[in-house]
């Protein structure tokens, strides 16, 4: 039981900080956007970016109503992941960072509920 909570606490937790991350770029003005996000070709892998975080985390969620307590994975959703994401890692690293951190990650993330289901 203990390994399908860490498995969901890991991937819910990367998948749910990438969306957000993408999220909160892509709503910026264009004059506060970063520099590398100055073309239309990279706001939309910044879009495809949250688009994946997001499939990711409705897999995690899948992945832990299945082998959880169904109020387990749907309280960190709605409350943990979002609030560990702008209390941690949007203070600490900021919006841009967060999402280049978090994206090799959403990828192992896949990989991981992949192997594991």
């Amino acid at each position: 039981m203990y390994e399908a909570l860490y498995l969901f606490l890991a991937t819910g937790l990367v998948s749910m900080s990438a969306a957000l991350s993408a999220g909160a770029l892509t709503k910026l003005p264009e004059d506060q956007r970063p520099a590398c996000m100055a073309s239309r070709n990279a706001l939309a892998a910044v879009v495809m970016a949250g688009n994946l975080g997001a499939l990711t985390l409705i897999g995690a969620l899948a992945y832990g109503v299945r082998h959880l307590d169904w109020w387990i994975p749907i309280s960190c959703v709605l409350v943990t992941f979002p609030l560990v994401h702008i209390v941690v890692f949007q203070r600490l690293l900021g919006d841009f960072k967060t999402l280049v951190l978090m994206l090799p990650l959403v990828v192992a993330a896949i990989a991981a509920l992949y192997y594991y289901w």
